[in-house]
């Protein structure tokens, strides 16, 4: 047996830093940011992200910033992606591009894609922005990343996936 300084016999809310559990219950839409074409696309799930109305508009998403993703957007100011929201169909698609679930074939063989010059979109994807990156920076332990919105498809999300408190779920 190992001696530890931590409580053996704690609950998954003690212990825990309480800014990540505030954080936890807000909540939020699931989206998901993808950008390249081909072998270079790359993406990620995002719940941490806000829309600022002005002009131009513009989405702030909080990303990993060891992802992929994050290193191709910190390559460039006027680098493309596409923010795409995600319903509750597509909550195994969100595991998988937040790396807790296995994709066999790489993350984009797991659905339909429609190429764009802003990166690739799920085919069955009714709310999405085309979107240029404005600024990079490091915020906590986030990589901020500010893009304007060059144009956006609005649909129904009669489902819409949500995060809150590590876990996905829906309202319908």
């Amino acid at each position: 047996m190992t001696i530890h300084s931590e409580h053996p016999f704690a609950t998954p809310e003690e212990g825990r830093d309480a800014a990540r559990r505030l954080r936890g219950r807000l909540g939020g839409q699931v989206s998901l940011w993808t950008s390249g074409a081909g072998a270079g696309r790359v993406g990620l799930t995002v719940s941490s992200l806000m829309v600022a109305l002005g002009e131009p508009p513009v989405v702030v998403g909080l990303l990993d910033p060891d992802s992929d993703l994050a290193e191709r957007l910190q390559g460039s100011t006027q680098e493309r992606c596409l923010v795409q929201l995600l319903e509750w169909r597509h909550h195994d698609l969100a595991e998988k591009f937040g790396g807790q679930m296995p994709a066999p074939g790489g993350l984009f063989a797991a659905a339909d894609w429609v190429d764009s010059a802003y990166g690739p979109r799920l085919a069955d994807a009714e709310t999405w922005a085309e979107c240029v990156v404005q600024d990079v920076r490091e915020l906590g332990w986030s990589l901020e990343v500010t893009c304007r919105i060059e144009f956006a498809t609005i649909g129904v999300l009669d489902d819409a996936l949500q995060h809150r408190r590590g876990r996905y779920s829906h309202h319908v």
